[in-house]
């Protein structure tokens, strides 16, 4: 709070006709009776003694009682004053302290982060670090809320938010972390024993397809594809539909059907050899998820040492 300013508006508001308010009048009160001395009250608060004569003045007549006896030689206070500045010593002691409490909320990382992400994005870039970044920070505490809707981060109390590139509303800061997500069509090997592999995207209209919905009861995920350099949609066909993706691999694994999945969220049963990956060729170009959030000025330590470590680590 910059006294000075405060102090100065005061003295032009009482020329104007107007009340002044009473607190910051009631700071230079307490500031005054503390030191029994107007000079030196004004020097503490960097005025000139006139400006806090003056403020004091005007928390007399707002009170209606009279705070200092003044002569020549000394200050004291009056009963009025004494009674005052027992309650509003202690009263602006515990503003300081809430303000001095936003401060360190804003320069020392703690306090709970909210976090918001889909369970692809979770998997694939928070999970991975979450240990070692609660280590580094102890006095946070992190709570994620995973769903495949484009949840509204600020409506939901939430910090951040991780989402794929074209998912982050507009009016959002983002940062894109880790490489393009590139979507592929895999099943397993008995699958393709029994059914042969698609050669062409628009085959998939002939096999048995795991769909996935972006929500309960939402719109299914697109199977899109790069066909002589323009994406083409193919509407398949299945009789298993998930709202996640993890699921979405499991199945494909017991050979239920094909899926379509990042490749890097499968690379784990890819390697191993319960997935095989068809249809690369026609893969569209993929793009990153990005973390999300929705100020850039005064943001939260908590906040932005969140973002600095996963960038570190994404980037």
């Amino acid at each position: 709070m910059n006294l000075k300013l405060i102090i100065e508006a005061n003295v032009q508001s009482t020329s104007s006709g107007h009340n002044p308010a009473l607190l910051p009048g009631l700071s230079v009160f307490v500031t005054v009776a503390r030191n029994l001395s107007f000079a030196r009250a004004a020097s503490e608060l960097g005025v000139s003694s006139t400006a806090v004569s003056k403020t004091i003045k005007q928390v007399e007549a707002a009170l209606g009682a009279r705070l200092f006896n003044r002569t020549t030689r000394s200050v004291s206070l009056t009963d009025a004053g004494s009674q005052l500045l027992k309650t509003v010593e202690p009263a602006l002691a515990s503003v300081d302290s809430a303000i001095d409490q936003i401060r360190s909320d804003y320069d020392q990382p703690s306090g709970e982060l909210r976090i918001n992400s889909s369970h692809v994005a979770f998997v694939s870039l928070i999970e991975p670090h979450l240990t070692e970044f609660l280590r580094l920070y102890p006095a946070l505490s992190v709570e994620v809320s995973i769903d495949n809707i484009l949840s509204d981060i600020v409506g939901g109390g939430f910090d951040v938010g991780v989402r794929l590139g074209h998912t982050v509303q507009q009016d959002m800061i983002g940062v894109p972390l880790g490489l393009p997500q590139h979507r592929i069509v895999v099943g397993s090997p008995d699958y393709f024993r029994q059914h042969g592999e698609p050669k062409e995207p628009q085959l998939l209209i002939a096999h048995t397809c795991i769909r996935q919905r972006l929500h309960t009861r939402g719109q299914f995920y697109e199977w899109v594809f790069c066909v002589n350099d323009r994406n083409q949609q193919v509407n398949v066909t299945g009789n298993v539909i998930y709202d996640e993706m993890r699921a979405v691999v499991s199945a494909a694994c017991k050979g239920v059907g094909l899926a379509y999945v990042f490749r890097q969220f499968a690379e784990k049963e890819l390697a191993e050899g319960k997935l095989r990956a068809v249809l690369e060729p026609f893969s569209p170009v993929g793009e990153p998820f990005y973390l999300y959030y929705p100020h850039r000025t005064h943001m939260p330590a908590k906040l932005r040492v969140f973002v600095d470590y996963l960038k570190a680590k994404c980037l």
